[in-house]
């Protein structure tokens, strides 16, 4: 299907866009020529597309989303439960029309980071900044920075993303300085920018993530505020892949040796 073609005014917006101010300055001697203002719409066209091809992959890169499973590929008849209302209405990315967050509460194996990732991956698609990390190395990397300006810059540099996706919260117990520098980075993006959290652990159970750290109520506080709580349960799906791939190979080795038999 052809593009619609576009008016003249709409060709000077897209040049002033890709701030082609040498051509801005003849517009009117190059849209009097029709052969130059079909060539220019054409290279206006070209310069439009590479321009955002390059955007999206690095933006794609900038969030280490890595590889994963399409959304499309999940068995949404495995978990025992999961709102898959919920999850499309994500994917849909209105959580970004008022910056809310998103948790995602559940066992191992059952599509917490999956749905993650996928949800980064829109957003990277709609042309916003997304990075994922886990909360291992987001925490650990905050933590091990002993100047404050330092810090501040790397805080600076976890608050930008318009999505920031903090993956595994909840599989491993951190310091009261890491529950500080996690409420901080928190309290930065509340009511900014959408923070995604995949978490193994109830709110109730966050006490035993942050042992005896006071911010923790309010830490859960800023993160719940506003928040889509997506809560998965049943056994993991990477378990029962395994064990699918297991039953494959035995099979495959019987056939192999009821063939070899004489």
């Amino acid at each position: 299907m052809s593009e619609t073609p576009m008016n003249s005014v709409e060709l000077q917006a897209q040049a002033a866009a890709l701030r082609l101010h040498g051509l801005l300055a003849h517009w009117s001697e190059v849209m009097a020529d029709a052969d130059a203002a079909r060539c220019v719409t054409q290279w206006l066209r070209w310069e439009a597309q590479e321009r955002g091809r390059r955007s999206l992959e690095r933006r794609l890169r900038a969030a280490h989303i890595g590889g994963f499973k399409p959304i499309a590929d999940f068995d949404w008849s495995w978990p025992t439960q999961v709102d898959r209302a919920a999850i499309e209405e994500l994917m849909t990315l209105q959580l970004m029309t008022d910056a809310t967050n998103v948790v995602l509460v559940g066992g191992n194996g059952l599509g917490k980071t999956m749905f993650a990732c996928n949800l980064g991956y829109q957003a990277v698609l709609a042309g916003h900044t997304v990075l994922f990390v886990t909360a291992g190395q987001l925490l650990g990397d905050l933590a091990a920075l002993d100047s404050d300006s330092t810090l501040r810059r790397r805080l600076r540099h976890y608050a930008a993303p318009d999505v920031l996706l903090i993956d595994e919260v909840g599989y491993l117990s951190y310091s009261n300085r890491h529950a500080d520098l996690l409420f901080e980075l928190v309290s930065r993006r509340y009511q900014h920018k959408s923070t995604v959290v995949t978490t193994n652990k109830a709110f109730a159970d966050w006490g035993e993530v942050f042992p005896n750290a006071a911010c923790v109520v309010s830490l859960v506080d800023r993160l719940m505020h506003r928040a889509e709580v997506v809560r998965i349960e049943g056994e993991s799906y990477r378990a029962k892949e395994a064990q699918e791939r297991l039953t494959a190979r035995a099979k495959q080795r019987r056939a192999l040796t009821a063939r070899s038999k004489p």
